[in-house]
């Protein structure tokens, strides 16, 4: 059985392109994604709603980012992992994500296979 499979994932991008090529990569390799949200504001009520295992989130978004929606997450549902995608990979962004509670980052344009060695790696620990 492939544990992937068994996962419930959130993706939160502000951009409805980027959002759809991650949920397509997720569906390819059987991953449940039962949820999408354009800012961190939609997600949070999102991720009451569905409790999913991983949350995948941008940096940049409007309002709130990615960075202080991985903060809210670690505080109010420590068993969600949560894994930063962003184009803004400098070595103090990928730092604070990581500090702020990511369990992984990974930087745009998202290969598929890097996205499922983190998806693998969280699902083994």
């Amino acid at each position: 059985m492939n544990k992937l499979s068994e996962l419930n994932v959130v993706v939160v991008d502000d951009s409805d392109f980027y959002r759809s090529i991650i949920c397509k990569m997720l569906a390819e390799e059987g991953v449940n994604v039962v949820g999408e949200a354009a800012s961190a504001e939609a997600a949070l009520v999102v991720i009451k709603d569905k409790n999913p295992d991983i949350v995948i989130t941008d940096i940049v978004m409007p309002e709130i980012s990615g960075i202080e929606l991985t903060e809210k997450i670690s505080q109010n549902y420590p068993n969600i992992s949560v894994i930063v995608i962003s184009s803004l990979a400098q070595e103090h962004i990928v730092l604070e994500a990581i500090g702020a509670g990511a369990s992984d980052f990974i930087a745009k344009p998202v290969q598929k296979q890097q996205l499922m060695d983190s998806l693998e790696k969280l699902t083994n620990k």
